[in-house]
């Protein structure tokens, strides 16, 4: 999967500015008498597993332990990430996230490096357009935008680097 995703990557990251053109997102069309406007809308989903190349549940468990946790519970993929509580060593239960293909970890009460804007101008220079709704919640950024191919994705951004940690189906 590294070996697929590597080129996508590249390429994302050269296509990004040079296919900054905007999309329509509406198909206009006449007719003799009339206009007719023509609206087309995709419908994104969060799939229900973790993506292709996703590390394993036990993988996940590893990383968090790594990163100082203990007694993971209710560990489930949601929304496009892996959800848990688990016990720091404070003994205290912090809600987390996981990237399911970077496995860091994203605790819901953490801070962000990065402000709304940086977090556009990386989705922008990473090829996405028409970005929106971007708000940090839960430690990670979410945003709706516009792929290269033109759907519409539902994006989770890891909040130090600006790196889409995951996506919806377009």
């Amino acid at each position: 999967m590294v070996k697929r995703m590597l080129p996508l990557v590249i390429g994302l990251s050269i296509c990004g500015i040079a296919s900054a053109q905007h999309l329509p997102a509406t198909a206009q069309s006449a007719s003799s008498a009339t206009e007719t406007t023509q609206t087309t809308t995709t419908v994104t989903t969060w799939t229900s597993k973790p993506p292709m190349g996703a590390l394993t549940e036990d993988a996940i468990k590893t990383a968090i332990a790594n990163a100082g946790y203990k007694e993971v519970k209710g560990l489930e993929f949601k929304d496009g990430v892996w959800r848990t509580e688990a016990r720091g060593g404070n003994k205290q239960w912090a809600k987390l996230a996981v990237g399911p293909i970077n496995g860091r970890i994203y605790p819901a009460d953490g801070p962000s490096k990065l402000n709304k804007n940086e977090v556009s101008a990386q989705l922008t220079s990473a090829g996405f357009q028409d970005i929106k709704h971007v708000k940090f919640e839960d430690g990670l950024w979410n945003a709706e935008a516009r792929s290269t191919r033109g759907g519409d994705v539902n994006l989770k951004v890891d909040p130090n680097d600006g790196s889409v940690v995951a996506r919806s189906h377009d």
